[in-house]
């Protein structure tokens, strides 16, 4: 029901949105319809275009172990983050053996 009220609001057709959303008419209807069996990323997808703010109340003594898996994220994104600055630094022309560690000629023949 909000988001068919949002829409019609803003007198966007349903085909609009859904373009907008890049997802299918036929699923903005079921959106705008209540249907129970929906992908969830792609119903943000619409809320988004539309401007609706979705929020989650968890109870308080979650709260905690919310934050520890927030960290946890944060450091994993930054590892990774990390690891791939470092294979962005290494030289693409020049390679190391794995025997020798000398530097060896791409395949076009020059060493740089």
């Amino acid at each position: 029901m909000v988001i068919r009220a949002v829409r019609k609001s803003a007198n966007v057709r349903q085909d609009d949105l859904a373009g907008i959303a890049k997802v299918s008419r036929q699923f903005a209807i079921d959106a705008e319809r209540g249907k129970p069996t929906m992908q969830l990323g792609k119903v943000l997808q619409l809320l988004e275009e539309l401007g609706i703010a979705l929020s989650v109340d968890v109870p308080d003594d979650v709260a905690p172990m919310l934050e520890q898996v927030k960290e946890k994220r944060a450091t994993s994104a930054w590892i990774k983050y990390a690891e791939a600055q470092a294979g962005q630094a290494k030289s693409p022309g020049a390679k190391r053996s794995a025997t020798d560690g000398k530097a060896e000629a791409d395949e076009d023949g020059d060493d740089r």
